[in-house]
């Protein structure tokens, strides 16, 4: 039996988690549904893409991953389900599958079509739920959609490059328990355009020189040997290989974390900017 994923912006607090798992088990009594999670921020398509992309991959092959973060069906907000690097999604076509299919085209895409059966205001329950059992015990994804060629796409979640290939401008896609704040910028886009360049990272009046590859190597870089390391700001590449900004050892009860004590906010620009001749040096620790 495949696993059955939930990611929504449902919190805990009301019935619609329980209700959709309940849905499953109806179909499915010995379905194995695990969540990802249900504090996404209220409708926050990049929020949702970001912890997708960085989750599904953990899953085996053949898992179902349901998404309800602004599901309600509209003209401009169809539902579909698609396969994608062996994987299978069903969720609104509002562009949170952007970030995942930049890098992996899906094998079928499909406008899910069996809504003229069912009457619903919580189509996560009523529609996804089902198309969600139904390709668990093997149904072909034409059974329940019209086979689609394009899926909504989202400027934002991609960074861009400038004419002259020697600045990076990205975004803030999402803040994290901690405060450390992550961008859409990839360790893969940084070494691509970069080219073994210098370097400087620029988020608001913030500037940054050294990535690190892990939080603890602030205070074992020698710059900082004299210096209090708990509360200090640094840029790294974390786990899921992004651009990230962060505060050591952070905590936004005590110390505070990089979105409280730098300013740093969801959809604000970072850019980097590539230096040919450099000034002063500028290193990449890996």
């Amino acid at each position: 039996m495949a696993f059955i994923t939930l990611t929504t912006d449902f919190g805990t607090k009301d019935h619609f988690v329980g209700a959709v798992k309940g849905a499953i088990y109806s179909e499915l009594s010995d379905a194995k549904i695990v969540d990802i999670t249900h504090e996404i921020s209220p409708f926050n398509i990049t929020e949702t893409a970001y912890i997708l992309k960085n989750s599904y991959k953990s899953f085996p092959e053949g898992t179902i991953h349901i998404v309800g973060v602004d599901s309600e069906l509209s003209e401009d907000n169809k539902h579909i389900a698609l396969e994608l690097d062996g994987h299978f999604f069903v969720c609104p076509d509002n562009g949170l599958i952007s970030m995942i299919a930049a890098e992996i085209k899906p094998t079928k895409i499909v406008e899910i079509n069996i809504h003229d059966r069912i009457e619903s205001s919580f189509p996560v329950l009523d529609v996804f739920a089902q198309v969600a059992c139904f390709i668990a015990r093997g149904g072909n994804l034409t059974v329940i959609g019209k086979e689609i060629q394009e899926f909504k796409k989202i400027i934002e979640i991609q960074p861009k490059t400038n004419q002259q290939e020697n600045q990076i401008i990205g975004g803030i896609v999402y803040i994290d328990n901690y405060g450390n704040v992550i961008t859409n910028i990839s360790k893969k886009m940084f070494q691509e355009i970069g080219k073994g360049r210098n370097f400087k990272i620029t988020a608001k009046k913030h500037s940054f020189s050294n990535i690190f590859s892990k939080y603890n190597e602030v205070a074992n870089n020698s710059a900082y040997s004299n210096q209090q390391y708990e509360g200090h700001k640094l840029a790294l590449f974390n786990s899921a290989q992004y651009l990230e900004i962060a505060i050591y050892r952070s905590n936004l009860d005590t110390v505070g974390g990089a979105s409280s004590l730098l300013g740093l906010a969801y959809r604000d620009i970072v850019t980097i900017d590539f230096i040919d001749q450099p000034e002063q040096e500028f290193t990449t620790l890996n």
